[in-house]
């Protein structure tokens, strides 16, 4: 039998289940591979005893509703760039890559499909130029990946940032307040994008288009008449005026990435220095948008992400991505798809639709 290692990383993401479930099922028409899912991306490998569980079809029956991964996942421990205890007590950083994947082979493991954004895709790049045939499989609410159109996830988080948006303009209208609604979105703002379009807001504020803070104030205040009227603005976590900086507390040692949050609170307190007289409110969805149920759009690509992975592997076809371009689901190499982020173009066409239905960027 061939042994195939399915691993989750990075932030948990509607559909995770729904690939991992794809992943089996097309495996099972098969007689020759036994599928293992590794708990909490590759550190359930990385431990000692490992932490693996037997992927079978009674194990993933029904699981492409649910949400979060039967895995579970992490965005820790960062074989790349892992923190190491010396015998002295301190910290060194070290690269497990070539480790990890002696191990890998040592267990009889033949493949592995690494379910990721771009973070988890770069190690699995890393496991590639080692000699570990690896598929991957994009996951991000963000919709940062390039190269492929959507990315399972996304949809569902703007729904949920959708629905939430709707609750906070009729609070905004009966209070005349200014309700600001903070999405995710560390490089890329197409969640506040697609939300701001969907829901009517009147500013939408991303990272790719830095906002002047006067602009802001002179659109809030044309909303208002001797005190009366409101205005909802929805800005991603990685917005920031073109005058500052993103707000960000400061990372714990092997994690992927830096942790953002809170720039809605700057922005409140940029427009109350700026003598915007209206009451201001904040929101932060925060981890409201990874979890719960999956839409239907999202479980069909985290489908068919599934098995076209797995066919991937079957046609030992490594180092490639799948990914869905022009309605259509394919595959390119890994390399090219982290090579850049997926990020909002100002000139685009839905920024400038956007702008047709009056909603400002700040610039």
């Amino acid at each position: 039998m061939k042994k195939l290692l399915v691993t989750t990383g990075g932030g948990d993401c509607p559909g995770l289940n729904a690939v991992i479930r794809g992943i089996v099922k097309r495996a099972s028409l098969e007689s020759d591979w036994e599928i293992w899912g590794s708990f909490e991306a590759l550190n359930g490998v990385m431990e000692e005893p490992m932490r693996l569980t037997k992927l079978e079809e009674s194990t993933v029956s029904g699981i492409h509703v649910r949400g979060g991964t039967i895995l579970g996942t992490t965005n820790k421990g960062n074989p790349l760039s892992f923190p190491e205890k010396q015998a002295d007590g301190t910290t060194k950083i070290v690269n497990r890559i070539p480790w990890l994947v002696d191990r890998l082979k040592s267990k009889g493991f033949d493949a592995v499909i690494n379910i990721g954004g771009d973070g988890s895709q770069a190690i699995s790049q890393a496991m590639f130029e080692l000699g570990m045939p690896v598929v991957g499989v994009p996951k991000t609410i963000d919709n940062d990946l390039s190269s492929t159109d959507f990315t399972f996830g996304f949809q569902t988080a703007v729904q949920t940032a959708s629905d939430s948006f709707d609750r906070l303009v009729t609070t905004a209208s009966s209070h005349h307040r200014v309700m600001i609604m903070e999405v995710m979105g560390r490089n890329a703002g197409w969640i506040a994008l697609y939300t701001a379009i969907s829901g009517g807001a009147e500013i939408c504020l991303i990272p790719e288009i830095p906002y002047d803070l006067n602009v802001v104030v002179d659109r809030i205040r044309s909303r208002y008449n001797n005190g009366r009227g409101f205005v909802n603005i929805v800005i991603a976590e990685g917005a920031h005026a073109k005058e500052g900086s993103i707000t960000s507390t400061v990372g714990e040692e092997g994690r992927i990435a830096v942790r953002l949050g809170g720039v809605c609170y700057t922005l409140s307190q940029q427009l109350k220095d700026a003598g915007v007289e209206a009451d201001i409110r904040e929101t932060v969805l925060g981890h409201t948008q990874r979890g719960g149920t999956p839409i239907a759009f999202d479980r069909v690509i985290a489908s068919v992400f599934g098995v076209k992975a797995m066919e991937l592997v079957l046609g030992e076809k490594f180092g490639q991505l799948v990914v869905l371009q022009n309605n259509d689901y394919t595959s390119v190499p890994i390399k090219e798809a982290i090579s850049a982020y997926n990020v909002v173009d100002p000139n685009g066409t839905l920024v400038q639709a956007a702008k047709g239905l009056g909603i400002s960027f700040g610039d």
